[in-house]
């Protein structure tokens, strides 16, 4: 599957885009091992949330499902069942890293697969401090398939994530929720909250607090989870692409309703802002997770160094920030994202290649790039997108600002994380196709 598109003259419009990723997978975990129901608006109906969704309905939880709304029947911490057959979560890294973390405390077996892709990236990272705990959780090398077993007991420990991954730290927060004794994580680098904000809304008791630049989290092992209602807002990481947009494609001006900002998140608004980017943030609320509408018209950007202190709270913004800084005056310079390199692909040689096919002048480093902003870009391009769906909607947005018609290949899995990508787009008024 491939998108064709075109040059765009100008946006205009209002759009609400689908709920967020992070947290539609987080509301069917505590959801379902919560003791009653619970009801999730907004809920993303995306491939990779589905995947989690699917998994607890193989391990007896019942879940409703209308469109976007979801009502999760929960069992409590031991009710979940044996799974009759290994749990294939497709291409979605968060389902098996947190199912992971999760599946370690239950009294049966059970194994995790997926895709080629997931298949392919590293698991080693949740092995270490999940077997440190107790648990009894192998692999064959460094990546899926999955491998649990009961455990005897879990024991909570202090652990300092040696790579800033929300993930992992999720991982291990659901396994300390099985642990006979606190655990302590400690994060030298800001990932997004979520799973933190979530916890303490099931009623799950955790502290947290800062020294020395270093978050500390302490979670003690509950007794029950408390069900609850969840109102899931927009993806500030799907809204990024439309922002992007917004600001280089002229004569624009779009608003985006209801969108997370969770400052976890939204390191990229600070970024463009910097660069130079006619941003507002309006209508704010503030539920358990805090949202906006954002408010984006044509900017003329200018290049950055980027604050590598920044990068594991935008990491899954960097792909559409190197479209940003490719239409940006001058040299933007990024380090300290290595982390792109185990992604859905190898995002930093991904990206590079599409720059490369864009006709923006470039140079790799092992942990980022230097983007020569404002060249000479072809025309008639084609990208591949190596199946990763930040890499498609990155190169898609490109692309409506060159001459000719545009193809971006391997398209299908926008479908895990911005189901209705191409009509929104082309209801603000980009000219994008999806060939089948």
């Amino acid at each position: 599957m491939d998108i064709k598109a075109l040059k765009s003259s100008n946006l205009k419009g209002k759009v609400s885009i689908p709920g967020d990723k992070s947290i539609s997978h987080r509301s069917i975990i505590l959801s379902s091992i919560a003791e009653g129901i619970s009801e999730i608006s907004g809920f993303l109906t995306g491939q990779d949330c589905l995947a989690t969704l699917n998994a607890f309905k193989k391990m007896g939880i019942k879940i409703d499902q209308h469109d976007r709304h979801i009502r999760v029947h929960g069992l409590g911490l031991n009710g979940l069942t044996k799974p009759s057959e290994d749990l294939n979560l497709g291409n979605s890294g968060t389902s098996m890293r947190l199912l992971a973390g999760l599946l370690s405390g239950q009294n049966f077996s059970s194994n995790l697969k997926g895709d080629s892709s997931l298949s392919s990236r590293p698991m080693n990272r949740i092995i270490k401090p999940l077997n440190k705990m107790g648990a009894l959780i192998s692999l064959e090398g460094d990546t899926a398939p999955i491998f649990i077993k009961p455990s005897r007991k879990l024991n909570g420990i202090s652990y300092e994530l040696p790579v800033a991954s929300a993930q992992v730290k999720s991982c291990i927060m659901l396994a300390s929720l099985y642990a006979q004794t606190e655990t302590t994580i400690i994060e030298n680098h800001q990932t997004r909250n979520h799973t933190e904000k979530m916890f303490k809304k099931f009623g799950i008791e955790i502290k947290e607090k800062y020294e020395n630049k270093q978050k500390i989290i302490k979670v003690s092992p509950p007794k029950k989870l408390n069900p609850t209602n969840i109102k899931i807002p927009g993806d500030f990481s799907s809204a990024s692409f439309l922002i992007v947009a917004g600001l280089i494609i002229p004569n624009s001006e779009i608003i985006i309703k209801n969108v997370g900002i969770n400052s976890s998140r939204t390191a990229l608004l600070k970024v463009l802002i910097e660069m130079g980017a006619d941003i507002q943030i309006n209508n704010v609320k503030d539920d358990f997770e805090k949202t906006a509408d954002i408010l984006v018209r044509t900017s003329e950007l200018k290049a950055l160094v980027l604050d590598e202190d920044l990068v594991p709270n935008l990491i899954d913004e960097l792909p559409i920030l190197f479209i940003a800084a490719s239409f940006a005056n001058g040299k933007t310079i990024i380090r300290g994202a290595e982390e792109l390199r185990a992604k859905e692909s190898d995002r930093l040689e991904a990206m590079s290649d599409s720059l490369g096919n864009l006709g923006i002048e470039f140079k790799n480093y092992r942990d980022g790039i230097d983007i020569f902003g404002k060249g000479r870009f072809k025309s008639s391009v084609t990208i591949d997108s190596f199946g990763d769906h930040r890499i498609a909607m990155a190169s898609s947005i490109a692309c409506c600002m060159l001459d000719g018609a545009n193809t971006i290949k391997n398209v299908e899995n926008i479908q895990t994380s911005f189901p209705g990508f191409i009509e929104t787009c082309n209801f603000l008024g980009l000219k994008a196709e999806l060939l089948k």
